[in-house]
């Protein structure tokens, strides 16, 4: 293992987190569109994806420990600490520029979640205050299909309109 595998790995991680801007994107779209009939799938895409980034980020941390611990590094180190020590050549400037992209990416993830969260909870407050504007009598169905509603009583017309 070394570099190259390192390099390799940030390459796959940085793949997963461009789905997953993706897959919050798609959300975002059915937020907005009002498609909540779809949210319930989007959510579980994005979750699955999220379980694929953190079994990457787990491969990658161990590969990230191994290359520090041959650089003088602690093995807890940073990926910008690593990148930082790398030696004079590409692998300085390959390491900077995935740290560049994933940081890039990231900040766009936390605004997307951050947006879809507050859509989310707009939409909660909607449906929590038409619920409350509807009233304890509303008519429900019973189980032979009939309104439980309470049938009026006599009615008056007027027919003088």
């Amino acid at each position: 293992m070394g570099t190259n595998e390192l390099s390799v790995l940030l390459w796959k991680e940085r793949e997963l987190l461009e789905l997953l801007q993706f897959k919050l994107e798609e959300e975002q779209l059915l937020l907005v569109a009002g498609k909540t009939r779809w949210i319930a799938t989007a959510t579980r895409e994005v979750e699955s994806v999220l379980e694929k980034v953190h079994a990457a980020s787990l491969a990658r941390s161990v590969e990230a420990s191994a290359v520090a611990e041959a650089w003088g590094l602690r093995a807890d180190a940073p990926l910008a600490d690593i990148a930082a020590a790398a030696p004079e050549g590409p692998w300085k400037s390959i390491l900077g520029a995935h740290l560049t992209a994933l940081q890039a990416v990231t900040a766009e993830i936390e605004r997307l979640r951050d947006a879809n969260e507050q859509y989310l909870r707009a939409a909660a407050r909607s449906a929590q205050e038409t619920l409350a504007t509807l009233g304890e009598n509303q008519s429900t169905y019973g189980p032979t299909g009939s309104s439980g509603a309470a049938q009026p009583g006599a009615r008056i017309l007027d027919t003088n309109l």
